[in-house]
């Protein structure tokens, strides 16, 4: 039997836009709600049942995803709404200690939350590609399993309410340090003879592979053990940094964007130049901690 469970959207962006026609396309009766009400006409022209306030669209259906600015955005529209009853599914991007809050608030309401973590943007949703990390109440995500499934993937990752925060974070952060690298390459190639596209047909390949060092770093971590068949020593490592910082002087780049880490693995080795220049990189994870 096809599950066609009723629900509550409230936020209509981009993104709540999205999610919401992935739940109409399946079936799904869908009230939104907007603080923009002319936000909602998207949705309400393929089906949707707009609600005059975030109260009445919260009583209509027991099912309630948030997607909205930010955790202040969901204290906002939820003041004075009867939760008592509701299952909350706030995919709303926040903090892990926001996420752990309003878990507790929703809870003192006599409410059920489970928190989200986008992974995609909004033409993604309805894609293979597209994922949310879940985290709280394990009885609450697989009885809604299916109809969260609908827009995205669901990849469920603990009890604790701020854990899908987490991961989102921990992987946007990733993500931005790629960026912040990429960038830097570009800049080093900017106004020689070497055209953009040429040059990411070389990069793209290059971070794919240095990407799986990741379980590398995964494994010591766990073991504890930094020095293991190393292959590039943090002594080394720091040894060549002076020939980065030296090429992007030549080339007229600033080195903001590449000192950080440089900085930490001179500090890692400065510690105990005997000891820790045997090390991989993965011993900076908890310098950094510190």
């Amino acid at each position: 039997m096809t599950d066609t469970t009723p629900l509550t959207l409230l936020g209509t962006g981009a993104m709540g836009t999205a999610l919401g026609r992935a739940w109409l396309a399946a079936g799904h009766p869908l009230t939104v709600w907007n603080r923009t009400p002319a936000r909602t006409a998207a949705l309400t022209a393929e089906g949707a049942v707009a609600a005059g306030s975030a109260a009445e669209a919260v009583a209509a259906n027991r099912l309630v995803v948030a997607c909205l600015l930010d955790d202040a955005s969901v204290g906002r529209a939820l003041a004075g709404t009867d939760l008592a009853g509701r299952d909350l599914v706030n995919l709303t991007t926040g903090t892990p200690a926001d996420a752990r809050a309003r878990a507790a608030w929703a809870e003192e309401r006599g409410a059920r939350l489970l928190d989200g973590g986008i992974m995609a943007v909004p033409p993604m949703i309805g894609t293979p590609g597209a994922y949310v990390f879940y985290s709280g109440r394990t009885d609450l995500f697989e009885e809604h399993r299916d109809t969260l499934a609908v827009p995205a993937g669901t990849r469920y990752v603990g009890a604790d309410p701020g854990l899908a925060a987490l991961y989102d974070v921990a992987l946007l952060s990733a993500m931005y340090g790629m960026f912040a690298g990429v960038t830097h390459a570009f800049a080093l190639m900017r106004g020689e003879e070497v055209a953009p596209g040429e040059f990411a047909d070389v990069l793209v390949p290059w971070l794919q592979a240095m990407a799986g060092s990741a379980h590398g770093t995964a494994a010591r971590l766990a073991s504890g053990d930094w020095t293991g068949g190393v292959v590039s020593p943090l002594a080394m490592q720091v040894a060549g940094a002076e020939t980065l910082l030296r090429t992007a002087q030549e080339q007229h780049v600033g080195a903001e964007l590449l000192t950080p880490f440089l900085d930490l693995m001179r500090r890692r080795l400065q510690d105990g130049p005997g000891t820790h220049g045997a090390e991989d990189t993965a011993a900076l994870v908890d310098l950094l901690r510190r």
